[in-house]
């Protein structure tokens, strides 16, 4: 699976660059909690985002429709 996807995050496509107590942590197994089947490797970033998004299709469809609906405004001092 690390060949097929080149040592690279299956989301965001960019090697892992976290380290923790001076080594570099390897890509997550991430897998579907329901079936236990494997999805993929993932970056601690977007492993620990699914994680905190509960792998819910409908929170990151509501969180994507945020993005780019959202209107923006500029901060006030």
């Amino acid at each position: 699976m690390l060949l097929t996807q080149k040592g690279v995050c299956a989301v965001c496509g960019l090697p892992e660059t976290t380290i923790t107590r001076g080594y570099l942590q390897p890509l997550a197994v991430d897998h579907d909690h329901s079936s236990g089947k494997i999805r993929g490797l993932l970056c601690v970033k977007c492993n620990t985002a699914l994680g905190l998004l509960k792998d819910s299709k409908e929170r990151i469809k509501t969180l994507l429709e945020y993005i780019e609906n959202a209107e923006m405004v500029e901060p006030t001092s």
